[in-house]
């Protein structure tokens, strides 16, 4: 299968010739396939903010490609507009960019643009506020009126309104009590079973990353050290560490476990494993008996 989306020694430098100079990606290879939901991890400062944006053209590269179904996104710089349809970025906080009288305003902005007819535009808006649970009667609400789980949902729900290809969400529950940030991971899984969009989710929570993707980057330093399934990339614990990141809760308390001679698995990354590895514990010593 090919890469949906990719980038090929892909840098970026800002403030180049200043005092201020810094190189933010350094070479990075980076794909994401068709229907995949891609996690990527890094602390503060670590480049992963400026790998998202290279991804629909909102940063150029300084050197190498970025490409999209194939082709270089910047092969003709005058349609570049047309790839920010196709690869949706949802920031963090993105409540923060509502802006229109309405809700309904708000969701229809994105595929306005695309100029599209109205009733195309009202299909698209009231199918994307579905996805999201947003119920048809906030329509016609103020955005600034709903609580910030649900301006959340909004900002999500317009870019979905463009029906992207690939949706990219920047800290996607950020600032959210427990029940909305469960509310929201269950918008992007419902997302992706019921438009099959390939979901590219950055996050600073291990716990949410570990149960939500199929596969990670892990960004330190403008590079991208580690890759694979999550059991991969946390079984470099100590290295993750000394990055500034951490490893889920639940895979910590197993290594903790086997580091005191109980024979779990102690590279699970959720819950359920967890539970499966205990149990199985039980069957050893009923054998054994």
């Amino acid at each position: 299968m090919e890469p949906i989306i990719e980038t090929q020694k892909l840098t970026h430098t800002y403030s180049v010739g200043t005092p201020f100079e810094h190189v933010a990606l350094r070479e990075v290879d980076f794909c994401a396939y068709p229907g995949e939901i891609l996690g990527v991890i890094g602390h503060t400062g670590s480049g992963k903010s400026s790998l998202i944006q290279h991804l629909n053209g909102l940063l150029k590269p300084s050197s190498g490609k970025v490409l999209f179904e194939g082709k270089d996104i910047w092969a003709d710089p005058k349609k570049i507009r047309e790839i920010r349809f196709q690869v949706g970025l949802v920031f963090q906080y993105p409540e923060y960019q509502l802006f229109e009288e309405t809700v309904y305003k708000d969701i229809a902005f994105g595929p306005r643009n695309m100029q599209l007819s109205e009733d195309e535009v009202d299909r698209r808006v009231r199918s994307a506020a579905a996805l999201v649970d947003l119920p048809e009667s906030v329509l016609e609400s103020s955005p600034f009126e709903l609580s910030g789980g649900q301006k959340r949902r909004v900002a999500i729900a317009g870019v979905l309104a463009m029906q992207p290809k690939v949706l990219i969400l920047d800290e996607p529950t950020a600032g959210l009590d427990p029940r909305g940030r469960e509310s929201i991971l269950e918008n992007i899984r419902r997302i992706h079973e019921e438009q099959g969009t390939t979901i590219i989710l950055v996050s600073h929570s291990m716990d949410e990353i570990a149960r939500s993707v199929d596969r990670l980057y892990v960004v330190n330093d403008g590079t991208l050290p580690y890759s694979g399934t999550p059991g991969e990339v946390f079984s470099h614990g100590a290295q993750l560490r000394e990055m500034g990141l951490d490893i889920p809760k639940v895979t910590q308390v197993m290594q903790k476990l086997r580091s005191l001679g109980v024979p779990v698995d102690d590279a699970v990354y959720t819950m359920e494993d967890a539970v499966q590895s205990i149990l199985a514990l039980r069957g050893k010593g009923d054998a054994k008996c």
